[in-house]
């Protein structure tokens, strides 16, 4: 629930400011590259770290971890690196049939590890811990008012956060910076990220690392494999352009980040050293958006 409903919010505030003024047809992939970005470098970096430095070594499921990087290395790969090096159209832009067959793809990818986390192979993402009785019979009973209550907040929020990006947006352009499309794009990754990254730091702090990084990279996973087709159909039926195609360095920096991903999930272990090296690179990502 949370996660789809951090994605309705991403959407609508991406949706609202291609539509709103001249077209902006990198906002979409600065908004997801930076999601992905705070996600598998900020957030799982201060997941490990705190979590670490509390508890000295942390245990994780390594077939749910896997998953979840098989899932988000072949959904970036596809939308965020591929477009920059197919033909048919100019580099870092798919064709109408290729955004098409490409969304598909991605929903399809997602709604299969969906049924897999949920049902299928639910075990592999579940991290054994005792739970009370009464515990669980007061979280059962607390989810219709949890459900209701995410709901309204998301109206509210959805609604104040397009006035404020549209702002921000019209402020920047104003004052002609030049980095404006990555500072609003990792502005809007920040907002709508911020309740499950403190759901998933609080999770690590109780010695239930797993399920933090079931919160911090299912969001990742729903960024792309959802935000991205939603995007692309705003794009199809408007017809404002689209450019997804990462630059070079953010392609590096994105590479990276993956990779040192697989190397701390490789074992079932993590100490706060390994949540050290996410966050070297999230401090590089975040100093490159102002210093490109």
């Amino acid at each position: 629930m949370l996660t789809f409903a951090v994605t309705a919010i991403e959407v609508s505030i991406i949706v609202s400011m291609m539509l709103h003024g001249e077209n902006n047809p990198t906002l979409a992939r600065e908004s997801v590259f930076s999601t992905v970005m705070i996600i598998s470098t900020g957030v799982v970096g201060t997941c490990l770290t705190l979590g670490g430095w509390r508890h000295r070594k942390q245990a994780i499921v390594r077939q749910g971890t896997s998953a979840y990087l098989a899932v988000l290395i072949a959904l970036t790969v596809m939308t965020l690196v591929l477009p920059t090096y197919t033909q048919t159209t100019d580099p870092g832009t798919f064709s109408a049939g290729q955004l098409g067959f490409v969304s598909v793809l991605s929903v399809l990818l997602y709604a299969s590890f969906v049924f897999a986390q949920t049902v299928r192979h639910r075990d592999d993402f579940v991290q054994e811990q005792a739970h009370d009785v009464s515990m669980r019979t007061a979280l059962h009973e607390s989810l219709s008012v949890g459900v209701l209550l995410l709901v309204s907040g998301l109206i509210g929020i959805v609604m104040l956060a397009e006035q404020v990006a549209a702002g921000v947006e019209d402020t920047l352009v104003a004052y002609q910076v030049t980095q404006a499309d990555s500072i609003v794009g990792a502005m809007i990754a920040g907002l709508v990220l911020m309740p499950e990254a403190i759901s998933a730091v609080r999770a690590s702090l109780n010695n239930e690392l797993q399920r933090g990084l079931n919160v911090a990279m299912g969001s990742a996973c729903a960024t792309i494999g959802l935000t991205i087709p939603a995007v692309a159909a705003a794009s199809l039926l408007t017809g404002r352009g689209l450019t997804l195609g990462l630059p070079a360095a953010d392609a590096v920096l994105l590479a990276l980040a993956l990779f040192i991903c697989s190397v701390s999930f490789s074992t079932e272990r993590t100490t706060f050293l390994t949540g050290m090296v996410h966050i070297v690179v999230f401090f590089t990502y975040v100093f490159l958006i102002f210093v490109p």
